[in-house]
């Protein structure tokens, strides 16, 4: 199973674009915090990662405001074949109104 679920804030947007078969893809750098318990000790977790959206979801993704906590789910892949580098590709989204 590939499934990865982040909560996590837009940081960095490219502008919208379209794949020659004219799908639209939004594409973001999410950046998560978080405290984690590892081996009974607390530890700060901090990473920033490459994020796209294609398809219908592309259009509420673009529009996400910057630095508002969002809940991500979706899937890692390749940036490409030949790549070693992964991106999340976000399939939905929730954004946390009560944190």
């Amino acid at each position: 199973m590939n499934q990865l679920k982040v909560r996590a804030k837009v940081v960095e947007k490219a502008p919208l674009r379209y794949t020659p078969a004219g799908i639209p893809v939004a594409s973001a750098l999410l950046m998560h915090q978080s405290q984690q318990i590892e081996a009974k000790a607390g530890r700060l977790v901090e990473f920033e990662i490459q994020a796209l959206a294609a398809g219908e979801i592309s259009s509420r993704f673009d529009s996400l405001a910057m630095d508002v906590d969002v809940e991500f789910t979706g899937f890692l892949a390749r940036k490409n074949r030949n790549s070693k580098s992964l991106v999340f590709h976000v399939t939905d989204f929730e954004i946390n109104l009560l944190d």
